[in-house]
């Protein structure tokens, strides 16, 4: 991989055109040697302009202010433990990747004996090639912008995960990204498979502590379920308060009778883009996605989630909740689409918010694509503020104003928590909820006595 200082300048010149979102919707990148595709990947980077992405005239999200080529890949050497938040749960495995390094892994050995594989994507490359050309990049694109391009190119470390035929995990394989410190580009691969039958938990977490100056984390994430495979996968983001750009692409594809139960928590980052896709692409697949954000201050949150039925009968439940406070600016866009033949396909997707301050917005644009006969397909949504009789009423009951408000937005959320079936996770959760609310106190008061 070239280090940071040999990949060519950004284009000078107008802004690009403003692009709207697609599901990507089974377009993939063809089986190639690994040098091959990040060879395409940096010729795409060469030709192509930060993205900017625009819907409907009226929400723009826009990188043009990211100077990209002031950010450094930095390497670390290899670390003896866990971060500290995991260290009071058991784990099946568990690898930290910071910066550009892979820093820490371990994996229950008998696991290992029994073929779960748990290592960087790097190795992987290098020594199980044939899963690992089987899968990488199946669904994944390479070319679509800049910083995508980039990730493709120049990613670094990443987590391979494989869990064989018929295995059950109880326990969760954890993987950490982590960003040390400002001027840092972090280009993240994770690629995971549960082989026919298998049962898994994985969770994974994007996080950062306070930090000066810009950073980037463009990443992309890839599982493949097989027919049978259950698997429940958790993402936890917060980068914290520094200006931490996120811009991240998440796949997961569910075969003939599978199943996944997906929860992406995206609680902080000062410019965070995700698409996050979930595909039923076997008979009799089923998911739940579900999902939850909380922005503040001046954060920017844009979030395309695709719930995508190739073929039928097939089940989906596409549930988020976000809440925005400060100035911040939040953009939900959810998308159903059943494609021609996925007959007897049945989905519903439902989001809603809450506004906390008067200076923010949220916005959600839900939509359905059908092109089968055979269906049922609807969204629906719902948006709230703070309701001041209730809190009135819990203050009369003990509470001070802001443990009322504490409970309210807790509650809010409180439906999709405790579906993650994991306490240090939920708990994890709710303390990082606690902290935002906490921050945002002074504004949330303001907004209040504005009413």
């Amino acid at each position: 991989m070239p280090e940071a200082t040999d990949r060519p300048a950004a284009k000078a010149g107008s802004a690009p055109p403003a692009t709207l979102n697609h599901a990507l919707a089974g377009a993939g990148t063809e089986r190639a040697a690994l040098g091959d595709l990040r060879a395409r990947a940096r010729s795409a980077y060469e030709h192509l302009e930060l993205p900017t992405w625009r819907r409907s005239g009226f929400w723009t999200t826009s990188l043009d202010q990211l100077d990209i080529d002031a950010l450094e890949v930095r390497s670390h050497p290899a670390q003896s433990s866990a971060p500290a938040f995991l260290n009071d749960q058991r784990s099946a495995g568990v690898l930290v990747q910071r910066d550009g390094s892979v820093v820490y892994t371990q994996l229950d050995p008998a696991l290992a004996e029994r073929g779960v594989l748990l290592c960087s994507l790097e190795q992987a490359a290098r020594e199980h090639s044939e899963l690992f050309e089987r899968y990488y990049m199946r669904r994944l694109t390479l070319d679509r912008h800049k910083l995508e391009a980039a990730s493709a190119a120049f990613w670094s470390g990443g987590a391979f995960l494989y869990v064989p035929p018929g295995l059950q995990v109880p326990e969760p394989f954890q993987i950490v990204y982590e960003i040390s410190t400002g001027a840092t580009a972090q280009y993240a691969h994770t690629l995971a498979i549960g082989d026919r039958g298998s049962d898994l938990r994985l969770r994974e977490y994007g996080l950062a502590e306070p930090i000066d100056g810009d950073a980037l984390h463009a990443g992309q994430f890839e599982l493949y379920l097989e027919d049978g495979a259950r698997c429940r996968l958790a993402q936890l983001v917060d980068w914290g308060p520094g200006a931490v750009h996120d811009v991240s692409t998440s796949i997961v594809e569910v075969a003939r009778d599978g199943w996944c139960h997906w929860l992406p928590a995206l609680l902080g980052g000062s410019l965070v883009h995700h698409h996050d896709e979930l595909v039923i692409a076997g008979p009799g697949g089923d998911m739940a996605f579900r999902g939850l954000f909380f922005t503040d201050a001046h954060e920017h949150l844009d979030v395309f989630a695709v719930d995508l039925h190739e073929t039928g009968p097939s089940g989906g439940d596409v549930h988020w909740r976000g809440a925005a406070s400060g100035e911040s600016r939040a953009s939900f866009e959810g998308l159903i689409q059943i494609n021609p033949g996925a007959q007897q396909s049945h989905t519903y997707l439902q989001f809603h918010s809450m506004l906390l301050s008067a200076q923010a917005r949220l916005d959600a644009i839900p939509s359905v694509l059908v092109s089968a006969d055979d269906v049922s397909a609807s969204h629906g949504g719902t948006v709230g503020e703070l309701d001041e009789d209730l809190i009135f009423y819990m203050q009369t009951r003990g509470l001070t104003r802001p443990q009322a408000v504490r409970v309210i937005v807790d509650g809010f959320f409180e439906p999709l928590i405790v579906q993650l079936d994991d306490p240090h996770l939920e708990r994890l959760i709710r303390d990082r909820i606690g902290a935002k609310l906490a921050n945002a106190a002074a504004e949330i008061e303001r907004y209040a006595l504005a009413r």
